[in-house]
């Protein structure tokens, strides 16, 4: 998933995030002991995020609108074929996206969060 919000903007220091949708059950950190922020995110809903105490780095987020599943900040993964598997199969608030960035060929053009409306 490829997120344009002005949220995702600002936490990842870029024009977009690239993330990677995880079930909630079974996930955990192996390593660590990770600092968490909330805030309310463009849909109005709170979005925690975990990051590491050390780097800063975002490591993933979670909120109500997705449920119990995790967000995993794709440039965190060590595995560079990981991030190959990652392609992005839709994109988020694509009428946010600089145009300068083109769509992802294939992905679902959303114009806000999964259950919204295509663009």
């Amino acid at each position: 998933v490829l997120c344009h919000c002005a949220d995702c903007r600002k936490i990842t220091g870029s024009t977009y995030s690239t993330n990677v949708l995880v079930p909630g059950e079974g996930f955990s950190v192996t390593k660590g002991t990770p600092k968490t922020y909330s805030k309310r995110a463009d849909s109005g809903k709170t979005m925690t995020s975990n990051f590491c105490g050390d780097c800063g780095s975002t490591l993933w987020r979670g909120g109500e609108t997705f449920g119990d599943a995790e967000i995993v900040k794709a440039g965190v993964l060590d595995d560079a074929g990981a991030l190959n598997d990652a392609k992005p199969a839709v994109e988020l608030y694509a009428v946010n996206r600089v145009a300068w960035v083109s769509p992802v060929a294939g992905a679902e053009q959303k114009q806000a969060l999964a259950d919204s409306a295509a663009v």
